[in-house]
């Protein structure tokens, strides 16, 4: 299982040096998240981040869309330096086109699903996805507190994704810690993105060492 850092806890003051300190740390991949203060409560950062962040590091880019829209924004996004990028179900009209023009632009196209999205949403869907988000708090802001099934509705997607015969990666994000991190390997769970447990931490990059290392504790 693979750990992402999300930089929506780092130091935006030393941004740099923190992505520097994950990279040698061994993070796989780095989370971006969007918000624009409509989708979600909270407005965090647009494409000028992101082409800031790819300027600091060749580790791949997942950039969250959490915006109204995000049709419109993704060869935006895709210029500025995303590797994958995932768009919640809810804020599109059209989910599948969307898709297609992440997919169009040689870039990963993932969908993120809210602690109330229903799975019945994969239905249609599943065959044009490379990676799911399962969101194990509320979209909108960091340090927010676990919420309890997430890895069993993890383990129901990893069912639906197995009885289809696909290959697409499972993710999970929000509340997530070094003690977590086994159990989230048991659900099937193949990248697990943490903010604060890690940016919070007195040692950042010693506590993703040990996350890194619990991921092989299956």
């Amino acid at each position: 299982m693979k750990i992402a850092p999300s930089i929506l806890s780092a130091d935006f003051a030393h941004l740099a040096a923190e992505i520097e300190r994950m990279e040698k740390a061994g993070a796989h991949q780095l989370h971006v998240d969007v918000m624009d203060g409509h989708y979600v409560p909270n407005f965090t950062f647009g494409p000028m981040l992101v082409e800031a962040v790819r300027r600091c590091t060749q580790l791949p880019l997942d950039v969250h869309l959490m915006i109204e829209n995000a049709d419109r924004w993704i060869d935006t996004f895709v210029n500025a330096g995303a590797d994958m990028i995932a768009v919640h179900p809810e804020a599109l009209y059209h989910l599948h086109s969307t898709l297609q023009s992440i997919k169009k632009r040689g870039k990963q196209a993932g969908i993120a699903l809210n602690p109330s999205t229903p799975l019945s949403t994969l239905d249609e869907i599943l065959p044009y996805i490379d990676y799911i988000i399962i969101m194990s708090v509320n979209p909108g802001w960091g340090g927010q507190t676990f919420i309890e099934g997430s890895f069993d509705k993890a383990r129901r997607v990893h069912q639906m994704v197995d009885e289809k015969g696909l290959q697409v990666v499972i993710q999970i994000d929000g509340g997530m810690t070094t003690e977590r991190i086994p159990l989230a390997a048991k659900a099937g769970i193949d990248v697990a993105i943490a903010g604060s447990a890690i940016f919070k931490a007195p040692d950042p990059a010693t506590t993703l060492r040990e996350m890194i290392a619990a991921a092989t504790l299956q």
